[in-house]
């Protein structure tokens, strides 16, 4: 059994640890500006395709649930099967134009409605 101390190995591994780190991201961080675009389309994709079959799915859900209470097959869920759908084209165009979805005061286009409305 030697006696020296095994610092040396820990040196070693510890300068070996701090090399890996350098040579990545730090956690939490985004990696390249292409993996950053293409996850955003991915999520923007995902965003619209679930707020579009929901619109519908609800849509037909009240037309089904609405003509068995009321006995008028396949009338009501035509009716709500064509609403629902353009509730979901209304959703993908509110999210890919960015109306509708920011609360309070429009500090961008205050002047503009002060201007319409004739107040100061």
């Amino acid at each position: 059994m030697s006696e020296e101390p095994p610092t040396s190995s820990l040196e070693e591994l510890d300068a070996k640890l701090k090399a890996a780190r350098g040579q990545r991201p730090a956690a939490g961080t985004k990696g390249t500006e292409g993996d950053t675009r293409a996850g955003a389309g991915l999520g923007m994709a995902l965003k619209i395709g679930m707020e579009f079959v929901s619109a519908v799915g609800v849509g037909v859900g009240i037309g089904l649930l609405l003509d068995y209470w009321l006995e008028t097959k396949p009338w009501l869920m035509i009716v709500f099967f064509l609403l629902g759908s353009a509730a979901g084209f209304l959703n993908i165009f509110r999210t890919m134009s960015g109306y509708g979805y920011a609360a309070g005061y429009d500090a961008k286009n205050a002047d503009k409605k002060s201007d319409r409305t004739g107040s100061e």
